[in-house]
């Protein structure tokens, strides 16, 4: 599938200054991935997927977020939903003691997933952010399976998605966190909140939760497992916003090679070392994201693995700011003006060290570890 991406990359630019403009949905190019099957990537073959491995999304959401990263953006929360899901092997449900209900219910998922349908995720809140522990958002068990009220913010692709990926604390014990798959109507309400610097046309908006859901949307079939898997396997909730921003900065380097050429100003030496740094900052975080995701499918979990995940995620948010920040001068004023590329992938790539887990998260996590401490426990916050 990953010259399918590269066919839609062009597509998707063509079309990203418009989105960006209006702070609109991008409608058309979520068309394209549907019809592309790109929605069933990371679902097993067996359930009618391709299969893909994480680093076959990263290669993918690298290509795409060339064409525009606020639709990679949104199709990374989809990724996240249904990578997550295709992880839990029938060994590894044995082994956590996983009910054979939430079996049938993670294949029912993926098997909607290869069929077209594609999932938001509603975690973060206001005060909260993305901080599992420290979520407002709760849930009770009822007759009919659970009721979950409370409000989340930076949903992206609010309104557009057909099942939302909600996480929420148990309100009979807050140490329990859990994580539903809400299909989208009643009960989901959307305010359109999201008018932002960058990635606007990610629509994240914040959803409004009061629903009853059945067991089956429990996701996983037991309570408490979302902090496990956030500190065991994070790659989908670190690493996977990495291949999208460093695909920005790509595009950042590109808009200004296009912009340089064509006002001729190569045979400049300023303009041209700025090129040349960018050019190898973008391949130095690219290289990273490659080797974290090689390491996740070789070694999902491992310590090492999880350090490279973090790096990335570092390197790909800091490196995207600033690449296209140089790129930005080294194109000149008129590159500032609004619906110019380089403009709106500034506002777009500023995003990256922004993103969860934060540049700041990134570093002091990898600064405990690099001092023996426990970096999913120390350090100034929650991680989760």
């Amino acid at each position: 599938m990953i010259d399918e991406a590269r066919r839609l990359a062009p597509r998707f630019a063509a079309r990203a200054g418009a989105y960006d403009a209006g702070g609109s949905f991008p409608v058309d190019d979520f068309a394209d991935l549907r019809a592309s099957g790109l929605f069933g990537l990371m679902v097993p073959e067996r359930l009618g997927g391709a299969g893909a491995s994480f680093a076959d999304y990263v290669a993918i959401a690298y290509e795409l977020a060339r064409g525009n990263g606020a639709t990679a953006l949104v199709y990374n929360m989809h990724a996240s939903v249904t990578g997550a899901l295709s992880s839990v092997t029938n060994e590894l449900a044995d082994a956590l003691g996983l009910p054979a209900g939430a079996l049938a219910a993670r294949d029912e998922y993926l098997k909607a997933a290869a069929g077209g349908s594609w999932y938001a995720v509603a975690m973060s809140e206001r005060g909260a952010g993305s901080r599992l522990s420290q979520l407002a958002t709760t849930y009770e068990k009822t007759a009919d399976g659970y009721h979950i009220r409370g409000a989340k913010t930076f949903c992206s692709g609010a309104g557009h998605a057909d099942a939302y990926l909600v996480a929420a604390r148990s309100a009979a014990d807050p140490s329990q966190v859990s994580q539903f798959l809400v299909p989208a109507g009643e009960g989901l309400r959307v305010e359109e909140t999201w008018d932002a610097l960058g990635m606007r046309a990610t629509c994240s908006h914040d959803l409004h939760v009061d629903v009853t859901v059945p067991e089956g949307a429990l996701l996983g079939g037991v309570e408490g497992l979302a902090l496990v898997v956030a500190q065991l396997a994070p790659h989908w909730m670190v690493a996977s916003y990495a291949a999208v921003y460093v695909g920005v900065a790509r595009a950042a380097v590109d808009a200004a090679v296009d912009h340089v050429n064509a006002r001729k100003l190569g045979h400049l030496p300023a303009i041209r070392a700025r090129i040349g740094r960018a050019d190898a900052a973008v391949a130095a975080a690219h290289l990273a994201v490659l080797e974290a995701a090689r390491r996740v499918d070789e070694a999902p979990g491992d310590t090492v693995t999880n350090t490279w995940v973090w790096r990335a995620k570092l390197l790909a948010g800091t490196t995207a700011a600033d690449v296209a920040a140089s790129m930005l001068e080294a194109a000149g004023t008129s590159a500032m003006r609004r619906g110019h590329p380089l403009e709106r992938l500034y506002r777009d790539a500023r995003a990256g060290s922004l993103q969860p887990a934060t540049s700041d998260v990134c570093a002091d996590w990898l600064g405990v570890e690099a001092l023996g401490g426990d970096p999913d426990s120390e350090g100034s916050a929650p991680r989760w």
